[in-house]
């Protein structure tokens, strides 16, 4: 057994880490196709998810000082495509509005909710993403002291600017700071760049890259989180 490890603060990331990401992203833009289907019937006529998905992608190449936030693409390719076919544009805040509602119906890992609490209860925690997920709108609501996005700090990891958020809200020093990802680049290696300690929640068993040095620790779950952090 090694000795207990402390940290005062813990910057956590959403999608894939607490939840699956893929099928609720499914399942809103199915919804939301479903309602433009009804809605803009010539656009759907003309557009099919891969050229949306197209769209977006052009879109964050033409307006970079948007790329960071998707929720602004997503709004801007629907405001276009929508005008573009003779609709109301002003309808995208409408698609917008009933894609987050999808969007926030996530599922969290069966570790996640009793982790989360116990972790909560010792330390600070923060929620840190590039997605759009709001967390006060999920089944994890009150379980975080605080939540950042992209679109609040204005860039995407492996930028800093989210970390230095938390960091800067909570007056901690790097060194006493923890952050749990599940992407290697984007969680593990952007945190450690920025002299925090990361851990990695590899919950599919992948291969950690070969070009990165190892992780402070590699887990399948928040339990085993947990058990790390108490030195077991």
């Amino acid at each position: 057994m090694t000795a207990k490890r402390d940290f005062s603060l813990l910057t956590i990331d959403l999608d894939d880490t607490l939840w699956p990401c893929a099928p609720t992203i499914r399942r809103a833009e199915a919804g939301l196709y479903h309602w433009l289907e009804r809605t803009a019937p010539r656009l759907m006529d003309a557009c099919n998810p891969e050229s949306m998905r197209r769209h977006r992608r052009e879109l964050m190449t033409n307006r970079p000082e948007i790329a960071h936030d998707i929720t602004a693409v997503r709004r801007q390719s629907l405001w276009d495509l929508l005008s573009a076919y003779g609709y109301d544009a002003t309808l995208a805040d409408d698609a917008i509005a009933l894609f987050l509602e999808h969007r926030n119906r996530v599922e969290p890992y069966a570790d996640v909710i009793p982790a989360l609490q116990a972790l909560g209860a010792e330390h600070r925690l923060v929620s840190v993403t590039n997605g759009n997920a709001d967390v006060t709108r999920t089944p994890l609501r009150g379980l975080f002291d605080l939540s950042l996005s992209a679109a609040d700090v204005g860039a995407q990891k492996p930028d800093p600017a989210m970390f230095v958020g938390a960091l800067e809200w909570g007056g901690v020093l790097p060194e006493r700071a923890l952050h749990l990802g599940d992407d290697p680049h984007l969680d593990v290696e952007a945190a450690r760049c920025l002299g925090m300690e990361a851990v990695w929640i590899n919950r599919d068993g992948r291969q950690w890259p070969d070009e990165l040095d190892p992780p402070a620790a590699e887990v399948a779950d928040l339990a085993q989180l947990r058990l790390w952090l108490e030195g077991k």
